[in-house]
Parts: C-alpha cells; sequence; structure tokens
C-alpha cells in the first residue's frame, strides 16, 4: 500500500487531499508538512512512498525542498500546484527538472462540480508515482549549469540517409524536462518544424510553453488552426485538442479522445505519416501507458525514422517499452543523444 506524506502550508488544502487519498483504500497518509523544511524531515523520518508537493510555502518553499529531498532522500514527489499563478507554472516546470516526477493541479473543494473528477486524477497520478524509482541529485550538481544539454554522439543506427522535413514528439509524465533536453539540442536554425503533444495537467500547457520559450532557443508557441508550418518552430498541442498537419498547415481537432487522451501523440504521428511519409522523424519519450505507439508504428512504415527514449533515462518507460513491444522504433537512445541524432537526420548525414 503506497504511503504518501502531503505537503502544504494551508489546513484546507491539506484537509481536501487527505480526504481524497484517504477514501481511496489503497493509499495510506502517514504524514503531513506545514512547509519545506518540515517536509524534508518528515521524508526521513517516515519514509513515504510518495510525497504530494505544494510550491508556495513559508520558511523553505517546494522547489527548496524539493531540491533538498532529491539529494537526501530520493523520494517521488508530486508537485500539487495553483496554475492560475503565472510565477508559481515557472517554478513548477523548474521543480520538475529537479526531479520532481508529475504535475498536478490543486484539488478544489467537496462542493465544486469539478471535485469528482480532479479527486481521481490526483489519485491515479499518486498511485502510478508510488512506483517509480528517482535517483538521488548531487548537490554539487544541482546548479543552473547541470540543466544544460550536454550533447552526445549517438551512434550510427541507419543503414542510409533520410531527408527530415519534419519532426514529431510524444511524451507524458517526466516529460518537460526531457524535452528541454531534446529541443534545447537542437541548432536555432533547424530546418524543419517540429510538433509536440504532452500530456500535462489541465491550466498548464500555456504555462509550459511560455516557460520552455524562455528556457530554450528555438521559437516555442502553442499551435493554432490552419497556420502555416515554419522552420526552427515547435509547435505544442492545445489542451484538449488534437494536433495534426497537412505538408504545410496545422490541422487542430476536436475528435473524440484516442484511448482517453485528447491531445494524443497516435493522432500526430497518424497525420505525419499521412504528409510527409518517410520524410517524417517520430520520436517517443518518456511517460505512461501507449499513447503515440499506433501512429509512431505508421511513421515506422511509412519510411520515416522512430526513435525511443531508452529505459535508463526515462522517468517511466511505459510509452516508449510499449512502441518497441510493438515493432514500432527503429532505434533507442538514451535522452542526451536524441537531439544530436535529430539534427543529424535533418541535415542528412548518416
Amino acid at each position: 500500500m503506497p504511503r504518501v506524506l502531503i505537503v502544504d502550508d494551508s489546513p484546507t488544502a491539506r484537509d481536501v487531499l487527505a480526504n481524497i487519498l484517504g477514501a481511496d483504500p489503497d493509499l495510506e497518509v502517514v504524514g503531513f508538512a506545514r512547509n519545506g523544511l518540515e517536509a524534508v524531515a518528515q521524508v526521513k523520518k517516515l519514509n513515504p512512498d510518495v510525497v504530494t508537493m505544494d510550491l508556495d510555502m513559508p520558511v523553505m518553499d517546494g522547489f527548496a525542498a524539493t531540491r533538498e529531498i532529491m539529494i537526501e532522500h530520493p523520494t517521488p514527489i508530486v508537485i500539487v500546484s495553483a496554475a492560475s499563478r503565472a510565477g508559481e507554472v515557472e517554478t513548477a516546470m523548474e521543480t520538475l527538472r529537479l526531479g520532481a516526477v508529475n504535475l498536478l493541479l490543486k484539488p478544489v473543494g467537496p462542493s465544486s462540480p469539478e471535485y469528482e473528477a480532479r479527486a481521481k486524477e490526483v489519485v491515479r497520478a499518486v498511485k502510478a508515482m508510488a512506483g517509480v524509482f528517482v535517483i538521488r541529485r548531487r548537490r554539487h550538481l544541482m546548479s543552473h549549469q547541470s540543466d544544460q544539454v550536454n550533447a552526445v554522439s549517438p551512434p550510427d543506427c541507419l543503414s542510409q540517409p533520410h531527408q527530415i522535413r519534419v519532426i514529431a514528439i510524444a511524451a507524458s509524465t517526466g516529460g518537460p524536462p526531457a524535452l528541454v533536453k531534446v529541443l534545447g539540442a537542437l541548432p536555432t536554425d533547424i530546418a524543419v518544424p517540429i510538433l509536440v503533444v504532452q500530456h500535462i495537467a489541465a491550466g498548464f500547457m500555456n504555462g509550459f510553453a511560455s516557460w520552455l520559450d524562455e528556457v530554450i532557443a528555438l521559437k516555442v508557441k502553442i499551435a493554432t488552426d490552419n497556420e502555416t508550418l515554419r522552420a526552427a518552430t515547435v509547435y505544442f498541442a492545445p489542451q484538449d485538442l488534437h494536433l495534426g498537419v497537412t505538408r504545410t498547415r496545422i490541422r487542430l481537432s476536436d475528435a473524440p479522445p484516442i484511448a482517453g487522451f485528447r491531445p494524443a501523440g497516435t493522432h500526430l504521428f497518424e497525420t505525419v505519416a499521412d504528409a510527409f511519409g518517410g520524410d517524417a522523424a517520430g520520436v517517443i519519450l518518456t511517460g505512461m501507458g501507449d499513447d503515440g505507439v499506433r501512429g509512431l508504428k505508421k511513421v515506422h512504415e511509412a519510411g520515416g525514422v522512430t526513435i525511443a527514449q531508452d529505459e535508463a533515462s526515462c522517468v517511466v518507460f511505459g510509452m516508449p517499452r510499449a512502441a518497441v513491444d510493438a515493432g514500432a522504433v527503429d532505434t533507442v537512445l538514451p535522452l542526451d543523444a536524441i537531439g544530436p541524432r535529430l539534427d543529424q537526420l535533418v541535415a542528412n548525414r548518416k
């Protein structure tokens, strides 16, 4: 039974989370902390399986607490944030880079019509993250410099060069920091558009895209329907809309979710395969489940290049593993090698 530590300075927020998590027979709330300093101490004392972490707290905030926990006593941390605060969205993204494994919108009270849906999402995420393996971070590497991309020369794994004209990427749990690595390794004048589906909690998509636009050199934006595809631009699927393409334009869709997801990686990959065929590169990154697998296989069968992130560098190897098992992947690469490999492909270099 996963044991949960709840960290929040608000008694009301602690009570709401405790009621939600405590109502599930498969979860046990083992303690509370009112600030980050208490959280660090309680993690060491209680050894929980997962921590829900508020960000804006007195004494020590959630960012600093996550940093200390990942150094002193690595534990899966789910950030529970108020997405309406612009500064908190940026802090939440940076906290994911420190090692937190997931991000959720703060649940509402029982009187809200959204309570049941939010409560189910909290329970699902906490259960899933309780089983995630996290690594210890070294204090001297937890500086801003440690977040910079370290280019790795990937092995030559393609029998012939390709002329890539579009890159499509799907990611879920652990995706934001993984995307920083991949997209940050690409040149600012890369000659193709880059399309991304990132599963993220409702309310965070716009803030995530704005944060990423500041973190990497490429232009990052939320895609709009019928806009022209432009090189050296990263297009993210909007909240609750499928992202697709023609040869020259973005196509957004409110078609039903695919396997529970909208946006879905599968929809993106399928439209890319239809529009670009063998001129496409598809990448599947860390995440739970198997979204994107069916579409990535279509890219593979059309003659495009398909890449999966390796298990060692994934927060959750679910989506990449499913793609490998389905025979949809040409090559499996460590995270640091994916960006350099995409650069090679676009430049038509073996």
